[in-house]
């Protein structure tokens, strides 16, 4: 599909995607045992630290692997910036690291140069992708197929979640464990999109008219703030910015007031008990609050989309469902078409 080529109805591949994840759950769940296969080498390795490298609405997904790996696998992780490999040459001793690439495409020259430059290095390197033969699972040592399917929307939707969905598997498999935690996501994502619909038809209502939003949350749910601000962006061209809770109660509060809105993730857990103070802050400042995720219901907020409680590291899997349905609402009632975004393209290739 190119830029100029006709869609139909506008949005119908962004809502025909965000529809299917509970399928694309289910297809991932049923290759756990590859992804285990995929974790046992990693294990076997006992690496030292664990570096990500991704872009755009991966690099979100990458922040959850961050949490994931530090708490779940007690290691320490870092975000990689391509720029210090592709720009300036930069040479670090890898040995004993490993290395997770993410990218729906696997087709991202910055990444590929990144996993390429990380393996003669000395890094155990991992591709997780949505395409089996891409120029970046060649590259890596080990891969993992995230099987969402074509996706034709510009904006991710499937990709993203199934990107969290696979992330999660290798790193509770490392562990040792078997993804059990996770088995019923894809009825809890059927619930989740079916039980939220009336709720974000509201926040449509509601900020149809906003012209900044301040996307916010904790933890894990942090990544899903992030990606909530990419889609609002892209998609509905909204000046929309995202900060962890408490990086929001370090400054950037003071330029919240009545005429922004806010959205906060907050999942049940340590994560969303501590948007409880920051959201006291920016109610205080008379800011329009929607909340997002499982515990919604207790936040102080003027809106709130329940999503079903699950464990705390699979939050994002669930809560970014409505989030996505919410860009997608708020595009066309501005008259827009998410599938195609003005200057935007399905791949970004940067180096």
């Amino acid at each position: 599909m190119t830029q100029n080529e006709p869609t139909g109805e506008p949005g119908r591949h962004m809502s025909a995607e965000i529809a299917e994840q509970p399928e694309v759950f289910a297809r991932l769940l049923d290759r756990r045992t590859e992804i285990a296969e995929v974790a046992r080498q990693v294990a076997e390795r006992r690496p030292r630290f664990a570096l990500l490298a991704a872009r755009g609405s991966s690099d979100h997904a990458a922040l959850y692997a961050k949490y994931l790996i530090e708490v779940l696998l007690q290691l320490p992780c870092g975000l990689v910036s391509p720029s210090t490999t592709t720009l300036y040459g930069a040479e670090p001793d890898l040995t004993d690291v490993l290395l997770v690439s993410v990218s729906q495409s696997g087709g991202s020259p910055d990444l590929l140069e990144v996993t390429e430059a990380a393996r003669r290095r000395g890094a155990l390197t991992v591709a997780v992708t949505n395409t089996a033969d891409s120029p970046l699972n060649r590259a890596a040592e080990l891969d993992v197929d995230i099987t969402a399917g074509k996706e034709l929307a510009v904006a991710a939707t499937k990709t993203y979640s199934a990107s969290l969905l696979a992330l999660y598997l290798l790193v509770d498999a490392v562990r040792g464990g078997t993804g059990e935690a996770a088995a019923g996501l894809p009825e809890l994502a059927r619930a989740t999109l079916d039980g939220s619909a009336e709720a974000v038809e509201e926040a449509v209502r509601r900020y149809r008219f906003v012209a900044r939003m301040v996307t916010t949350g904790r933890g894990y749910s942090s990544a899903t703030a992030a990606e909530a601000a990419l889609k609002l962006a892209e998609t509905s061209y909204l000046a929309a910015r995202a900060y962890s809770g408490a990086d929001l109660l370090h400054g950037p509060v003071a330029a919240v007031d009545e005429q922004t809105g806010v959205l906060a993730i907050c999942s049940e857990g340590r994560g969303g008990a501590a948007m409880r103070e920051v959201l006291d802050v920016v109610r205080g400042r008379g800011a329009d609050v929607c909340a997002v995720g499982s515990a919604a219901a207790q936040v102080p907020a003027a809106l709130r989309v329940e999503v079903p409680a699950c464990a705390e590291e699979l939050a994002p899997v669930l809560e970014v469902l409505p989030v996505q349905r919410l860009a997608l609402g708020l595009a066309l009632a501005r008259g827009g078409d998410p599938d195609r975004p003005r200057g935007l393209a399905k791949v970004t290739r940067t180096r």
